[in-house]
């Protein structure tokens, strides 16, 4: 006999009794199968709930635990890709400052060039005018002493 035969038979069993039992104890009886219906109904629905919320955190738990590893991977790239991009902005920034130290050479080489130039060009204390070397407005000369196209000697005088 299965399960179920056995509380079907319990079923019309009881069914019979309660047929033939007095009235103020079939009311008991009634409460008391209530009562214990309820506490059933309220057993079940408890299992079955804390079964459910079981498998939900255990399903949240795998989700959690799934979403670190994807986390923790896509990180590790992010972190590779990065120092490969600042590698290669290093590697740049290096062959900027070479050009710009041979740039600044190449000035410099030329600077000194026409500096060695320009020594031989500045005036030394002896040469720089005094007050009394500039000209006063007597010293100017006025039209009349100017002299024209007839005053030039030619080759030939």
């Amino acid at each position: 006999m299965d399960k179920k035969d056995v509380e079907k038979a319990a079923l019309k069993a009881g069914k019979k009794i309660i047929d033939h039992t007095p009235e103020p104890v079939k009311k008991k009886v009634e409460e008391k199968v209530k009562e214990k219906a309820k506490e059933k109904f309220v057993e079940k629905t408890e299992g079955k709930l804390q079964e459910k919320a079981n498998e939900a955190s255990e399903k949240l738990q795998e989700t959690k635990e799934k979403n670190a590893q994807k986390v923790h991977g896509k990180g590790e790239e992010a972190k590779e890709k990065l120092q490969d991009v600042l590698l290669s902005v290093k590697d740049k920034l290096s062959d900027v400052k070479e050009a710009g130290e041979n740039f600044q050479e190449r000035v410099s080489s030329s600077d000194d060039k026409e500096k060695s130039k320009n020594k031989r060009k500045i005036k030394g204390v002896n040469q720089i005018k005094k007050a009394t070397d500039i000209k006063s407005s007597t010293k100017i000369k006025s039209s009349t002493d100017i002299k024209s196209s007839t005053d030039l000697k030619t080759m030939g005088s």
